[in-house]
Parts: structure tokens; sequence; C-alpha cells
């Protein structure tokens, strides 16, 4: 346990001092009652009710409670009728091996910093009626000469700690003993209501919030998608297979072109409408209109028949796409492609409902999804609450809601503190979690991930028109330094593109290696003759005002020590990084990375370096890529198409269109009573498949 309790030790000294004060100047109860009720309460008890803690104290009548002191981290402070007793009420995040005697151990020695001659009298559990695991240790000490009579009392109930502080005069104590007692077996613990929701009935997660609307519609997001919210017609489950959504089955023909869908008919909207094919083709229509401007919609969708001709605008419909029937939409694609049912797992496949769609400018606020969850609250920057969906088509999920608390804080103190239930881990606390012996670290999950970091050359601005300047840039980094100083050591060095655990990943493929020596070599070879020649180049990031990040930094002073470039950063508004990019608002260098969307070599060598491909936001263009890239598409031996894309991925580390920084590694942090929880390398709709403990 690790609670901060400094304003215990400096409010109590400063109480113990006023209480002398008190004491000096005040009849003290010795053995018999000087205006006060017997210490015996013989009526009803009032009661304290603290519903976000989840604890209710029935305290003695007489007795008085009061705010605590400004800056104290009391929950409420209990006086006696005299105001020659005080009981403070505190609580704090339980590890999972703490006990009441332990957490007594860390917070004593906090609670009587200052005070001498300490004296224990008693150290033994609390018996409490309704079984709770609780300590009390009583001692005297003395404060400027003043003694008093201490107790100090520990209940553990869930991932809380409550901790009650008693002291007084030893006579004024014993005077108020029963009564004392009283408070201690009165505090009622339950599950805690916060935001007015249940505790217990809700998992607790921490976010933030885009100004950006584009952001939130499946159409134009960048990102993974709100997958509580929405669905498609296929998903992967927690083993990374590809199972069926609002697709019951479906059928391929022969050739591989033609996919016939059959959507379940108890799939409905959360507002109970049904869902049918015509909403498919809707939603995908929408998608590949010129006017939504979607970033992804050919990536993902390009390749059903009709659909680049309805994104150019030549067409005012997708011509792939038949409703046979209300349950069964057709699909056909421009060739046999093993890896076409993956991409309709993205958010630009997920089906939306029209007249919620167009209802208003703010539609996402209030969406009317198919997913397991219906977003049923959203105070901007403050929360998110989402709600079981118990009309959901694969049965409702086990967790009855969701809460989302937006800018709250840093993730790892949030769940120190008890406030969310999962949460990433930054590099910077890694080594902390992987240490067995903090308290996190039993809960720590960890493995390797599907994403690369990267950054992009744009080929098509001058001095990265040249590949002789790309390849000096490259190995002017030193990738290992860099995970070394700026990532904590957390991550693995990259040579190329494909993540280890990706299909196709080579262990021997030829990487730039760090060589300022010959960087600086290419850099004269080029026809910008060396740093001289070169002109201003900008390097884009996502960020506020003119402070550069840590790792655009590090990259310019490396640059700057080995090739004598000097590099300006420019910071884009973080909500609107992305659009800013693909419309090519960005300097000749820019941040990049990608995370696998499916399990293919595809998703990054076609995708990210196919020439005209939309994620390819640096324009790179090969020729003799493209072709291999071409031929790997159709091919359906695996081991042949492996090949392919290794041959592919050893041509752009050559031709080094963007410098390949590491491949991540991911931590998360999981309380024990979220059950079900699988680390992925790749989003997955993981809400429907956790379950909480009591």
């Amino acid at each position: 346990m690790k609670p901060t309790t400094k304003f215990i030790s400096i409010l109590m000294v400063a109480a113990f001092v006023l209480l002398a004060c008190q004491v000096s100047g005040a009849a003290t109860p010795t053995a018999g009652p000087v205006n006060a009720p017997t210490a015996i309460a013989t009526v009803e008890p009032l009661t304290y009710v603290n519903q976000e803690s989840g604890v209710r104290v029935h305290y003695p009548r007489g007795w008085n409670t009061q705010a605590p002191a400004q800056g104290d981290q009391a929950l409420m402070d209990f006086v006696s009728p005299d105001q020659t007793v005080f009981s403070y009420l505190y609580v704090f995040p339980a590890q999972v091996s703490d006990t009441p005697e332990s957490a007594i151990a860390d917070l004593s020695s906090s609670a009587l910093t200052g005070l001498t001659d300490v004296l224990i009298v008693s150290d033994a559990t609390l018996s409490r009626a309704d079984g709770t695991p609780a300590w009390s240790r009583v001692v005297t000490a003395k404060s400027n000469g003043t003694e008093f009579k201490i107790n100090m009392a520990t209940a553990i109930y869930g991932t809380r700690v409550f901790f009650m502080l008693t002291f007084g005069s030893p006579s004024a104590y014993d005077y108020y003993a029963n009564d004392v007692a009283a408070l201690l077996n009165g505090m009622v613990f339950e599950s805690p209501v916060v935001y007015g929701v249940n505790r217990s009935q809700a998992l607790f997660l921490s976010g933030g919030e885009s100004t950006n609307p584009r952001d939130y519609d499946p159409a134009t997001e960048h990102d993974s998608g709100d997958k509580s919210v929405f669905s498609g017609l296929v998903s992967f489950n927690t083993s990374l297979y590809l199972v069926p959504e609002l697709a019951e089955s479906w059928d391929v023909s022969a050739d591989g072109t033609v996919y016939t869908f059959h959507l379940r008919t108890n799939a409905r909207f959360h507002d109970g409408r049904p869902v049918v094919a015509q909403d498919i083709i809707y939603s995908w229509e929408r998608a590949a209109n010129p006017a939504t401007k979607s970033d992804t919609v050919l990536t993902y969708l390009g390749d059903i028949v009709g659909a680049a001709e309805m994104h150019s605008g030549t067409a005012d419909h997708i011509s792939g796409l038949k409703a046979l029937e209300d349950h069964t939409l057709q699909v056909t694609i421009d060739a046999a492609k093993p890896y076409f049912l993956f991409k309709l797992t993205m958010p630009v496949a997920f089906v939306l409902d029209q007249k919620n769609v167009e209802s208003s400018s703010e539609w996402y606020r209030a969406p009317n999804g198919t997913g397991p969850y219906k977003l049923t609250r959203w105070d901007s920057f403050q929360l998110m609450v989402y709600d079981a969906n118990q009309d959901f088509y694969l049965g409702a999920p086990s967790i009855p809601q969701i809460v989302v608390e937006l800018y709250s804080g840093v993730g790892i103190r949030l769940y120190e503190s008890g406030e969310i239930d999962m949460t990433g881990v930054y590099s910077s606390d890694v080594a902390r979690v992987l240490d067995p012996a903090d308290p996190l670290h039993a809960d720590l999950y960890s493995g390797v991930s599907l994403c690369t970091d990267y950054v992009v050359f744009d080929v098509t601005q001058p001095p990265f028109d040249d590949v002789k300047v790309r390849q000096a840039f490259s190995m002017a980094f030193d990738r290992q330094k860099y995970i070394d100083v700026v990532n904590n050591g957390v991550g693995i060095l990259a040579k190329g593109p494909y993540p280890p655990a990706l299909p196709g990943f080579n262990l021997d493929l030829q990487g730039l290696p760090y060589d300022p020596e010959q960087a600086r070599q290419l850099l004269t070879e080029s026809k910008y003759g060396g740093p001289q020649g070169l002109p201003p180049i900008s390097f884009t990031d996502a960020g506020i005002g003119n402070t550069a990040g840590a790792s655009v930094a590090a990259m310019a002073q490396m640059w700057q020590q080995n090739l004598g470039v000097t590099i300006t950063i420019e910071n884009l508004d973080p909500d609107k990084y992305y659009d800013l990019l693909y419309s090519g608002q960005h300097g000749q260098l820019f941040s990049g990375g990608w995370c696998a969307d499916y399990p293919d070599p595809e998703n990054f060598a076609d995708v990210l370096f196919h020439t005209g491909a939309q994620q390819n936001t640096g324009n790179y263009s090969n020729p003799a890529l493209d072709a291999i890239l071409d031929q790997a598409r159709l091919e359906q031996d695996v081991t042949r198409r492996i090949q392919l894309y290794q041959q592919a991925e050893q041509m752009i580390v050559q031709d080094a269109p963007a410098l390949f920084i590491m491949h991540d590694v991911s931590y998360e942090l999981v309380r024990p009573n979220v059950k079900g929880f699988v680390l992925t390398p790749i989003s997955i709709p993981f809400e429907r498949y956790l379950w909480l403990q009591p």
C-alpha cells in the first residue's frame, strides 16, 4: 500500500496542538458527564453517507460531523459532544497484497510523525459484525508535553482501505470509549456510486475527447473505432479468429469474387429497428461518397467493384453491392483476395442508421448503433457512460455499464487510486511494473503488438525526392539509442515495416544500419551534394504550441550531430493532425506509425507503400514494387505469397520511403476482478468478452 498520507501527520499535529489548548482551558470528562450525553448511546445513531467512496458511518447521538480542514484528505471529521475527542475518516486504494494489519503499519508511521513517547496499548484484529477484515491499534503519545490516546483502525473492502483515526486526552478518550467502539463498528461498506453508476456493476476506464467530429464517424475516423457502439458483418475474437457478427454466415463463389452474406434476423439497431441489407449498402456508399471525404474507404472497401468509381465521383452508387432480400447482401470484388473479409472488421465497414446520421450534425453524440453497448450519457470533457445492449444479437454483455472518465489524469495514477479498472502503461512506468516487488506487477499483462513506429519522407518534396538523402537520414539515426533514452528501453528495433508476430516477418531482413560515416557519404553523393545544398527542412508533428516533443527533438539532434542538418519542427492541432496530413498540409518529414488491422503483410506493404494507396501519405511510388504487390494480392499459395511480401519489404527498406524506428511492446494493467481479458495485438471489441467478479 502506498497511500498519500502527508496531510494526516501535518494536520494531526496541528489538531493535537489545538486540542491541547482546549484541554488546558476546559473541563475534561472524568467520571461523569459534563453537559454531555452518556457514553453508551441509548437512541438511534445518526448516519453519515458517502456514496462515491461506498461507506456509511452510524455515529452516536450528540456527536457532530464537520467538514475536513482545507487540504485534508479526510472524507469527514466526527467530533464528540464537548469537542474533546476527534475522529477522522480516510479512504485509500488497496493493493492486492494489503491486509488491515499491513495497512496499519503503513499509515501509523505517517499519522504518528512528530509525536513522542509512543507506547502501544493494544494491537489486534477488530471484530466487526459484518465480518469485514479490520485491525485496531491503540497507542498513547505526547505532543508538546501533552499526552493523548489514539486509535488507528483500518478495514479493507474491495479495492479500498478505510482508515479511521480517533484521538483525545486519555481521560476523554476513555470516557467516550464506548462511543469510539460504536463509531468503528458503525462503518458500513457498500459498492460506491460514482456519477450515479454503481461501481461494482461497471467497468471504469480513462480516455480523452476530440473536438473533431470526424474522429467519431466510423467512415472518417483514423483509429480502431468504437466497437462498443458499432459493429459490422464480421470481427475478430480474443484468439484473433475471424467470427460472424451481423452476418450469421456467408458463401463465396468458386472464383472467389462474389460474397453472399446472410444477415442475422435478430440483429437490431439500439432503437429496436431490424438491420437489413440496405443498411449495409447505405453505410458503405456513404463512406465512398466523395462528400464524406473518407481517408480509409478505398483502403478497406476499395476491392468492391464500383467503390473507386463512386469515390472519384464518376458513379452515384457502388455497383458491386446488391440487396438480394432484406437479410441477404451480395458483394462482388474485383479479384479473388484472401484478405478481403479481414478488411470488413474496420470501422469504415460498420453499419450506420441513415435516419440517425441525417438527424443532426452531432448525431455521433447519440449514435443509434448495433453494438453490445449503447452510449447513454456524454458530458463533454468529463465522462461517457455506456449501458449494456440487452437486445444485442450475440447476447447481452455481462458488464451492465462502462464509464469512461475523460481527461481525469494519468492512467497509472488513476489505476493506483482505484478510479479506473484498466490502463495502458507508458514506457516511463514499465520498469516499475515489471518489478515483481511492485504491488502493480500482479495486475500486469504484456505482449508484442503488431505496431511499427516510423517517420515518413514525402518523396515528392526536396530533398527526399533523392533516395540517397532518404538513406542518409535513416543511417544517421541511432534507433537503439532512441529506444533506450527516449522510450526508456521499451520497444524492439525495427529494420522494416513488418512487426514480429506478423506473418511474413523476416529475421534475415537486411536493414539500413546505423552508420553516420556512410550516411554523410550518401548525402555527399546525392544530387544536393551534402548538407550545404539541402533546402530548409520542416518536420511535422502532432502537438501544441512550439514545443518539440522528446521523440522529434531526439531525431533532430541526431541529424544535426551526424549530418550537420538543421530541422524546423512544426506542430499541428492533435485533433486535426490526420485530416491535415491526408490533405497534404505537412512538411517534408512527419511522424507516422501503423498497427495491423488484420494479421496479413498486405496490411503493411500494400496499404502503406503501393502507388496511390490512401495511406501512402509520403506519395511513394515504385512500379517494380507495385508489380510484386499486385501479384501478392492474388496469390493463393500461402508460402509463395509470404515470399512475395518479404521480397517487397526488402525493396521498401532499400528505397527508404520511411525511417523505420521500432516495434511496440504493450503493457496493460487490469484489476483482478475483471475477468476474461486477453491482451491482443489487434483491436477487438474486448468489452463484450469481459465480466466482473464480485
